[in-house]
């Protein structure tokens, strides 16, 4: 068996111009498989239009964007979650009416291979489809601690769990590269503490990589096996989370004098 050494995501030079301001000047790097590796940079450093271009948001103006061996370059946005893109937001984009449950089935809704009539019908390929997909659900449950909650309508719960909520929608996808914008935005320190957890859970169990926006240091490097550093736009640094923190340009740029100890 031949094992895919390649990146599952490389980003090539990528510019992003909005009019005369350039957001991103030239920014290449890699996501490997089954690898999570963070980005981060002070605010207005291009880390969330880096972001919007990968996911289809944008329409980048130069470079090229390949995932899993397709360019991403023009590409229709609704074409992502088929690639194996999955996303969730730093404001939690939920159906607030719905519950946990339907939540998740919105999520796995690009998974059917079945057209309309066949699905007006109840037609042997969408009940198959539908079994597979709530059998995904009760697994999921159980992994991110949803169980108690699965038939609560989501506009009740406390924001952390609505996070994790979300976090599950994202994964019923079947994402290769699961992007995460923020996570940590608007939870405690336990919250935190058990995202970290829940991060390297996710990625012991799924066969996928994980893309962490976040302004939360400690989070980023106690769970990314990479990080990149953005400022103005531009790579300052890339590499393991030690190397990082102890980049001279990282220091003055983001972290500050105390970043030796973060």
């Amino acid at each position: 068996m031949t094992v895919n050494t390649a990146p599952l995501m490389r980003v090539v030079d990528v510019e992003m111009r909005f009019g005369g301001i350039v957001a991103l000047a030239g920014v290449s790097f890699d996501v490997g498989r089954n690898q999570i590796c963070g980005l981060i940079g002070p605010n207005g450093s291009g880390k969330t239009t880096m972001f919007n271009c990968i996911s289809g948001f944008y329409r980048y103006s130069q470079g090229d964007i390949v995932f899993d061996g397709t360019s991403l370059t023009g590409l229709p946005r609704h074409r992502m979650a088929g690639l194996g893109l999955g996303r969730t937001f730093q404001n939690v984009a939920l159906f607030r009416t719905m519950t946990v449950r339907e939540n998740m089935y919105v999520g796995a809704h690009h998974l059917g291979r079945s057209g309309f009539i066949a699905n007006a019908l109840r037609l042997p390929g969408p009940r198959a489809e539908e079994a597979l997909n709530a059998e995904r659900i009760e697994k999921l449950l159980d992994l991110l601690e949803l169980r108690h909650v699965a038939d609560s309508v989501v506009s009740g719960l406390p924001f952390g769990w609505q996070k994790r909520v979300e976090l599950a929608r994202a994964l019923i996808g079947q994402p290769k590269l699961l992007m995460l914008d923020e996570p940590a935005g608007g939870l405690n320190h336990g919250e935190v503490d058990e995202l970290a957890e829940l991060l390297l859970r996710i990625r012991k169990n799924f066969d996928l990589s994980i893309l962490l926006v976040e302004h939360h240091m400690s989070l980023v490097m106690r769970v990314s096996d990479k990080v990149v550093a953005l400022e103005f736009g531009r790579k300052i640094a890339d590499g393991t989370p030690d190397e990082v923190r102890n980049e001279p340009e990282v220091i003055r740029a983001y972290l500050g004098d105390t970043a030796h100890g973060v």
